[in-house]
This record gives C-alpha cells, sequence and structure tokens, in this order.
C-alpha cells in the first residue's frame, strides 16, 4: 500500500514526503513535473517507492493501475505562480487535475488532503472558510476558488476530503521558487549578499513594509496535515495560517536579527536598522496594484474545533529555526 504526494519535489510536498519518512513510512510514490530540474534536491535525502511523472500518473489513475494499492493521496501538485497569464494552463493543473483525483479518491474510499490557498480571499478582510468571503483577485486564486465550490458541493462523501487553504508559507525546500519563494528566504539571500534588505513601499492605506500577512512555518503546516491523515473521520475546508497577521518589517527584523546573532552582533530594532541602511523600501510594482494582498490573518476557529491544538510558531521563532537551517547548509 502507497502513500501518493503530489507536488512531492516541491516545497511543501517535499516536506510531507520527509515527514512521512520520519514517520517510518517509505511507501511513497513521488509525482511531479521536473521541467524544473533542480528540484529534485529536495527529495535526495528522502526514501521514496517510485517517482512518476505527473501526466503518467494522471494516465495511469484513469487506467485503474493504482486501484486498491493506495493509502491516501496529499495532492499540492499545481502552479503556484499567482502572477501566471496563462488560464488554461492554470486551470488544467490546478483545477481539472484535482477534479480528476478527488473523483478517483472517492471512488476508492481513499483519504484526499489537498492544497487550497489563502488567495481565494482576495482583498477582503474576512478570512473565514466561508463563500462571501472570498472574492480572488488572479486565474491562479481563481483555480483555487473553484475546486474549493466543486468540493463544497459534495455533500455525500464516501471518504475523506480535506482542503487547506495555505496562508504565506516560509520554510526549508523552498529555494527552487526563484521570486515565488517567501519573502525570508529572499531577505535572507539579500542581507547575506548585500548586507541589507528591501522591502515595497507602502500599499492600500500600510506604511513602509507594514502591510501584514498571516506568515505561518513548513513546520507548522506539516504538522496539520499529519494531525488531518491521522483522523480521517473529518473533512472539510480549514485555514492554515497561525490566525496571527504580522508585518513584511517583521520578518525582516526576524531575518536580520538571526544572522546578526549568526556573526556575533546584538539585535537591533526596527528603527535602528532603517536608521543603519539595513532595511529600504523600494516603489511598489505597477503590475501588482489590485492583484496583491495587503492583509491576510487567518481564522483559524474551525482548525481548532477540529481537534488540533498545538500553538503555532511567531514570525520570530518560525524564521530563528528557518535561518538556522539555512545557514546550516
Amino acid at each position: 500500500m502507497y502513500y501518493i504526494v503530489t507536488g512531492a519535489a516541491g516545497f511543501i510536498g517535499s516536506n510531507l514526503v520527509k515527514a512521512l519518512n520520519e514517520r517510518g513510512e517509505k511507501n511513497i510514490i513521488a509525482v511531479d513535473n521536473l521541467k524544473s530540474a533542480e528540484k529534485f534536491r529536495n527529495l535526495v535525502d528522502c526514501d521514496i517507492a517510485d517517482f512518476l511523472d505527473k501526466e503518467d500518473f494522471r494516465k495511469k489513475i484513469h487506467e485503474g493501475y493504482f486501484d486498491g494499492l493506495i493509502v491516501a493521496i496529499l495532492h499540492q501538485g499545481a502552479c503556484s505562480d499567482t502572477m501566471a497569464t496563462d488560464g488554461r494552463y492554470v486551470m488544467d493543473n490546478n483545477y481539472q487535475y484535482s477534479l480528476e483525483l478527488l473523483h478517483y479518491c472517492q471512488e476508492e474510499e481513499i483519504p484526499f488532503l489537498y492544497a487550497s490557498s489563502a488567495s481565494v480571499y482576495g482583498g477582503g478582510r474576512d478570512f473565514r472558510e466561508s463563500r462571501e468571503c472570498e472574492a480572488p483577485l488572479n486565474v491562479y486564486a481563481y483555480s483555487k476558488f473553484l475546486f474549493d465550490q466543486i468540493m463544497r458541493r459534495r455533500h455525500k462523501l464516501t471518504a475523506q476530503v480535506v482542503g487547506l487553504r495555505y496562508f504565506n508559507v516560509y520554510g526549508p525546500r523552498e529555494q527552487h521558487k526563484g521570486r515565488m519563494a517567501s519573502v525570508a528566504y529572499h531577505f535572507f539571500n539579500q542581507y547575506r549578499a548585500e548586507g541589507k534588505v528591501r522591502l515595497f513601499e507602502g500599499s492600500d492605506g500600510f506604511e513602509n513594509g507594514c502591510q501584514l500577512r498571516d506568515f505561518v512555518s513548513i513546520e507548522d503546516v506539516v504538522r496539520v496535515n499529519l494531525h488531518f491523515l491521522d483522523h480521517p473521520e473529518i473533512s472539510g475546508i480549514y485555514n492554515l495560517g497561525t490566525g496571527q497577521a504580522q508585518s513584511f518589517n517583521d520578518v525582516a527584523v526576524a531575518t536580520i536579527n538571526s544572522l546578526r546573532r549568526f556573526e556575533g552582533k546584538s539585535a537591533l530594532t526596527l528603527s535602528e536598522l532603517q536608521a543603519q541602511g539595513l532595511i529600504e523600501y523600494m516603489p511598489f510594482p505597477d503590475a501588482l496594484k489590485g492583484k496583491y494582498q495587503s492583509y491576510t490573518q487567518a481564522d483559524i476557529g474551525a482548525l481548532r474545533r477540529s481537534g488540533y491544538a498545538v500553538p503555532f510558531f511567531t514570525v520570530e521563532e518560525g524564521v530563528g529555526r528557518y535561518v538556522e537551517k539555512l545557514l546550516a547548509k
């Protein structure tokens, strides 16, 4: 019997594969598209039973190749580029592919955990898992939103289906994502290369660097996924964030001060970092205007009611742990 992890060479997928390994699970089929070949590095320290290209996997699913052989599918595979303009590709990769797997898992009566996204909330200020709060701003967000709507129409489920709306995830194994990697990753590299970090100027009424996001550590994301994997009786759509918004300035301060500790230097306040030119601000990009979430904060009431009671890392805690791991490499 096998666990299937799609997007297995990606950021969240590879962390889930590693977490399953740490539980003693090695019968894992890793599914991904290695057009970006560098992603293979995320699986080097993982144990898997097989690797399949995404399109080969879709074909095998339709042919019934895996019938009776799967424990659960953890579906993380998606086009995650919020600025993607090829709507047909995004909808096939994020919506149609997910729909095929949902139908298969219901027919086979096996758990299906899938990656949704906080982007479905758009520019709103109410982040509850409720239709009236959802207004996607780009085709990536729409693809996630539409699949969630299909899931909601499934009034009679034969097996567990859990959609997790990831907020701003950061942590190890995201290096292949380029500009889509977390700000913590970019700040780390900027400071190491230039001795300073650059943030966007203010937008939507927020001062420079004061835009607020719910930044959540990949360690917390993995724990929540495993929580639902351990409770196949629970289905639904759940926010996966910390429940506490923090600013981009907070991430910059946490990143720089973690690196300063490594250098044997004392921590500095935001105003001190600004005064010394260690934090700079750059114009807000025209391409992002009207498509950018300046504020997100997960309502995690439903998640807590599902029985998940573990505290989440703050930015200061989570980014500090992340910087230590980046330095260890």
